[in-house]
């Protein structure tokens, strides 16, 4: 194409090359390095490039007059110049903090607005309000909140830390694992994003080299597609999986398969959870009988894989996923309790890992080599929420909530300040969110589309795509650097995260804190140079910034060889001389913390308890239990403008199992309705035999439609989720809690 130039650059979702002409992104290709790319970048140009970009400052007709919510979501919007724009914001920033504190300011981020070091949305708007005074934080994810929570009480690290850094590399697995046993799954769909990106998406690969070993892998959970075709499949229904696993255990224990010389030298509490496990303290024995008719599982298939786990080098995975349920906390504990008992953990290829599959860069063995970071600085205010009671605390100012055994009132929220995310994507009961958010004074989001978030905000400041600005991608779970070159000038009158906070932190006379007299290119030569000195003391040279510009990208020497040395590795070598960050040095199977905060909902140990919604409970009414997985063909609800605009590409596609889509005379392609007492949405019908009878599943991402639709007409299944916590010491997200049913739509 005459006049056209071509660039590699990286996202969240991997690295490709962009042909640009005439200013404009005209079309993507596959990174030349990568295995297995995404087909996610196919939609950037039109994404880019969308009618639904915001275009100019723009601020809220209602509020602009009168300075109240109301008509949030529904009101117009009236474009303002930037000088204007800013001007007012800076001013109701000033007026919120001044009259009521920085408490009173809710700092609300994502993270995932880029794969850049440097404009990274959360780094941004949290350095912002931190100059500002403060804001209230969150704590923990929408992915991972939960098991961020418990998980440091079971194991004494934190759970991240774990997951990126301590846990078996794919060739360790490969060279060492006879049985792996995956709740959840290991879906490589997932696996196609990461934060900071991956490079070469490899989980695909990694599952063929182990059909070829002839590794026996089980895909635990109520669909196929969870992992790769070669596993096995055990259709498990959604929410029992601690059942299970309590089976399992039961199990190892009276056919006296439980490995007692690892429970005793590496764990503590065995001897308070046996009893419970036995029925000795409820009267109800956890046998493979008891736990068949609640999980779906035949209980000789419940014997034969226990058997084989305790005789096999095996390796029990556990997906985000099962953590994101109503006491999602008890089949993360259980897992590595049940671990435990096998006694392979600190074993090449044995014990427990959670996160495989759910993004990229899980299973990737690399030495640590830190990124680049842009300072948020210090943080004043004290006040922290769970990501997951975003909607709680806006609504019930001063009301008290339990959190990991702490107690506090929610703060009372009078300005939001959103950049980098969507939450009217990742929420829970999207219709109770909406009534929430009229509940603020000012809502003010950076944002480069018309999501229903900037729709319902009062202030919207466009703000460019990593397309549009220079930055590095770079993250330690990617064995490559990258120059992020502007490819195309900013779209409209977008401005970059720092630019926007730069002439907000001038007008509040914070400008000097702020940006420390340094624009966006000066910072990025610091970070980057930073970066190199740190490189270089770790024997790895990278070129300066001119260099990388040039050259693009590299590929770093800094993949592993030889199995991972975990902290699991040097704990089992000598416990005493490497304990666990736990009160007792060890793995805690029964946790006196846990059991001094007096939880009901998450007592000492582990135990089974039913969800509130599940098909344990199914009605008439609500007679399917909806999971709803990430989607394959966007991240999270990103470039959603442009997928929308395909041909039958929305509503999105709910997956129906045969005998269920018969009993409501429901036929793939057919638009359906999925409802319950908290909402409804559009849906078009796949019927398959890959998913559990009782089980549907619409995957999330979906733009959330405007207020006062009585069914929203893309198929957001958060329309329908409920908002209740994990429990009261994760106050995770429960959006695998749900039940609802189909019907089919005529016409």
């Amino acid at each position: 194409m005459s006049g056209t130039r071509t660039k590699v650059t990286t996202s969240h979702w991997g690295a490709f090359e962009v042909d640009v002409a005439n200013d404009r992104i005209v079309a993507t290709r596959p990174f030349a390095a990568d295995p297995h790319p995404s087909a996610i970048p196919d939609i950037l140009p039109e994404a880019v490039h969308h009618h639904t970009r915001v275009a100019r400052p723009s601020i809220r007709r209602g509020w602009l007059e009168t300075r109240t919510p109301a008509g949030r979501g529904s009101d117009t919007f009236v474009e303002l110049p930037w000088d204007e724009a800013l001007d007012i914001a800076a001013a109701e920033l000033d007026r919120v903090r001044k009259t009521h504190g920085n408490n009173a300011i809710y700092g609300g981020s994502y993270g995932w607005g880029s794969a850049g070091r440097f404009h990274h949305a959360q780094s941004q708007v949290h350095r912002f309000l931190n100059t500002a005074g403060g804001y209230v934080a969150s704590f923990g994810s929408y992915s991972t909140g939960c098991a961020q929570a418990i998980m440091p009480h079971v194991i004494g690290e934190n759970f991240l830390k774990f997951l990126y850094e301590h846990q078996d590399g794919w060739q360790t697995i490969h060279d060492n694992t006879e049985t792996l046993v995956m709740f959840g799954g290991v879906n490589p769909k997932n696996a196609q994003v990461s934060m900071g990106g991956i490079t070469e998406h490899e989980t695909a690969g990694w599952f063929d080299r182990f059909a070829a070993k002839g590794m026996r892998c089980v895909n635990i959970g109520p669909q196929r597609v969870d992992a790769p075709d070669i596993c096995e499949w055990l259709p498990l229904r959604p929410g029992s999986d601690t059942a299970l696993m309590l089976a399992l255990a039961y199990v190892l224990e009276d056919e006296g398969l439980a490995d007692h010389a690892f429970l005793e030298r590496y764990t503590v509490g065995f001897d308070r959870f046996r009893p419970y496990l036995l029925g000795q303290t409820d009267g109800q024995p956890k046998t493979p009988e008891w736990a068949a008719p609640l999980c779906g599982a035949e209980p000789d298939a419940i014997r034969e894989l226990a058997r084989r786990m305790a005789t096999t080098r095996t390796l029990i995975t556990v997906a985000w996923s099962l953590q994101r349920g109503e006491h999602g906390e008890q089949p993360y504990w259980m897992s590595a309790v049940l671990a435990a008992m096998i006694g392979q953990i600190g074993l090449p290829g044995g014990g427990i890992g959670y996160g495989y599959g759910a993004i990229g860069g899980v299973g990737k063995s690399l030495k640590g080599m830190s990124g680049m970071t842009f300072s948020q600085g210090q943080n004043p205010v004290n006040t922290v929420i769970p990501v997951a009671r975003v909607a709680d605390m806006l609504r019930n100012p001063g009301q008290m909530y339990d959190f990991n055994g702490t107690r506090a009132p929610y703060p009372d929220i009078r300005l939001v300040y959103w950049a980098g995310g969507n939450p009217f994507h990742h929420h829970q009961d999207l219709n109770a969110l909406h009534e929430a958010w009229q509940r603020p004074e000012t809502i003010i989001v950076n944002e480069p589309w018309w999501t229903a978030t900037a729709k319902r905000a009062d202030i919207v400041f466009p703000a460019t795509t990593p397309y549009e600005r220079e930055d590095i991608g770079r993250t330690s779970m990617d064995d490559y650097l990258f120059h992020m070159p502007r490819l195309i000038t900013p779209v409209g009158d977008a401005r970059d995260d720092y630019a926007i906070f730069t002439g907000l932190a001038q007008r509040m006379g914070l400008g000097e804190a702020f940006t420390e007299g340094k624009d966006a290119d000066a910072w990025i030569e610091i970070l980057y140079q930073e970066y190199r000195e740190r490189a270089a003391l770790q024997g790895i040279e990278v070129p300066d910034l001119d260099g990388l510009r040039a050259q693009n990208w590299v590929h770093l020497p800094i993949q592993k060889s030889g199995p991972n040395r975990t902290f699991f590795a040097l704990f089992r070598e000598d416990p005493d001389a490497m304990p666990l960050k736990t009160p007792s040095g060890k793995i805690e199977i029964f946790s006196a913390t846990i059991d001094g905060f007096g939880y009901d909902d998450c007592p000492g140990h582990p135990v089974w308890l039913p969800p509130t919604e599940w098909l344990g409970t199914a009605t008439a009414a609500t007679p399917l239990h909806l999971v709803s997985p990430q989607p394959g063909d966007k991240l999270h609800s990103q470039l959603e403008s442009a997928l929308a605009d395909v041909p039958g590409a929305r509503p999105e596609t709910l997956v129906i199992h045969p005998e269920d889509a018969a009993e409501r005379g429901v036929q793939t392609g057919d638009m359906v309705r999925v409802f319950n007492a908290r909402g409804a949405c559009r849906a078009r019908a796949s019927v398959s035999d890959s998913i559990r009878q009782g089980v549907v599943a619409l995957p999330t991402g979906a733009w959330f439609g405007d207020p006062g639709e009585n069914m929203d007409p893309h198929g957001n299944p958060n329309t329908l989720t409920r908002d209740l916590g994990t429990s009261r010491l994760g106050q995770g997200c429960s959006a695998h809690t749900t039940l609802v049913d189909v019907c089919r739509l005529e016409g």
